[in-house]
């Protein structure tokens, strides 16, 4: 079997692209999802917020993924559902499977990379105490409650504030739970302010910054858990140990960017985002492999995976229609302040939009973009915080004009 363009992943990501490179002239796509409907992790997101910045108005998760599931069936783009992928080669052959055909391969012109990412589970976290029942990753609480229609438990406590984490807090208490606490290892919140706003302050539930849980009480079930504040090499604190009783532990602790299939293809990955190093046009170090989405690196709305994989669908198509031609314009450094930056590498001197994210909150601060010595950008920034991605624009001109082949980002506070 071959096509021009294999997309591995039928969420957001994968959909958008699939829709840009259509219109950009291809046709021969395929989309390889492996739950049973496309979508990805929206249709489990039943709450507004998405959409303002690519469709004008406020949708609900579900309602944002229908708009691209209905862009991708009116213009007849194939899809398989239920369809594992469990390899992708250097010379761009897709092997996967699923019930009709079995184990089969594709050889694809260009593929795009859009597999998602998934949460970090509680064996990573080292959380002393037993395995009782009760303890949910915040993700799999929401398909519990939003899709399933069962309810993980009535007294809660949530480790990490990242934005999945805060907004069970909210849907938990509007379903009848008692949330006890939201606890955070970090000084500041994994999350959008407005879903502190909206899901934590709005409910008057607590959250508890530099703190963590140490201990999780209970044997066939969470009886409750021991949080401590940690000190600044986060540390817990033994004097100030605390017992919340509670039935159900949440963790809300980071997303982790699916790279399984990247790695098996030999794509090297960037050791901050844990996603595949890409160029401007997200592609990797493999000609007419690209990735884009949370697979890439992890984005705080969805609206931004739509415009990143707007990109790779457009650079896929100028590539399988042999019009992709490249050549090293610059690396981007960065100084610590600035965690990463995607893309890492520039190979066109076209308009760049360069998406970033920060090590900590800073207030009144400079993003510097650096050309040696030479400043070609300064941009001021009244708070820049580690939950919120943050992007600037390098020009033409800007790119033409630089006397070497690094470029660096750095925050002046």
């Amino acid at each position: 079997m071959k096509a021009d363009l294999v997309i591995i992943g039928g969420g957001p990501a994968g959909m958008a692209a699939a829709v840009a490179a259509h219109e950009a002239g291809v046709r021969d796509i395929i989309i390889l999802e492996r739950d049973n409907a496309l979508g990805g992790i929206l249709r489990q997101c039943i709450h507004n917020g998405f959409g303002l910045h690519r469709f004008g108005e406020e949708l609900t998760g579900p309602e944002y993924a229908y708009r691209y599931e209905t862009m991708v069936k009116e213009l007849g783009i194939p899809y398989m559902l239920d369809t594992m992928v469990i390899e992708v080669s250097e010379n761009k052959i897709v092997t996967a499977m699923n019930r009709e055909r079995g184990i089969f391969e594709i050889e694809a012109k260009a593929i795009i990379l859009a597999m998602g990412c998934r949460e970090r589970p509680k064996g990573a976290l080292g959380i002393a105490g037993t395995r009782p029942a009760g303890i949910f990753t915040a993700g799999t609480a929401q398909k519990f409650v939003n899709m399933k229609g069962y309810m993980p438990g009535k007294q809660v406590v949530i480790l990490g504030s990242g934005d999945i984490g805060l907004i069970m807090a909210r849907r938990m208490t509007l379903e009848g739970a008692r949330v006890m606490a939201v606890c955070e290892l970090m000084p500041y919140s994994g999350g959008l302010a407005r879903n502190i706003e909206q899901c934590l302050n709005d409910f008057n539930i607590p959250l508890r910054l530099s703190h963590t849980v140490v201990e999780i009480h209970g044997k066939e079930r969470v009886e409750g858990v021991t949080i401590a504040r940690v000190d600044e090499n986060r540390r817990p604190i033994k004097e100030s140990e605390e017992y919340i009783p509670c039935d159900t532990l949440l963790l809300s602790c980071g997303l982790i960017p699916e790279n399984e299939l990247t790695k098996g293809a030999g794509i090297s990955l960037d050791r901050v985002t844990g996603g595949a190093v890409v160029d401007g046009e997200r592609e990797t170090e493999i000609p007419g492999v690209f990735a884009c989405g949370n697979v890439l690196h992890v984005h705080d709305l969805v609206d931004y995976v739509s415009e990143e994989s707007v990109i790779a669908g457009q650079a896929a198509a100028k590539y399988i229609n042999g019009e992709s031609e490249k050549a090293l314009v610059a690396r981007i450094s960065v100084d610590g302040k600035v965690r990463y930056t995607v893309p890492q590498k520039i190979t066109e001197t076209a308009d760049t939009e360069v998406y970033f994210r920060v090590a900590n909150v800073y207030r009144d601060a400079k993003i510097i973009v650096k050309d040696g010595e030479r400043v070609i950008l300064s941009k001021k920034a009244q708070k820049l915080a580690p939950a919120e991605m943050e992007k600037v624009k390098l020009t033409s001109e800007m790119l033409s004009s630089l006397s070497g082949n690094e470029i660096s980002f750095s925050i002046e506070v």
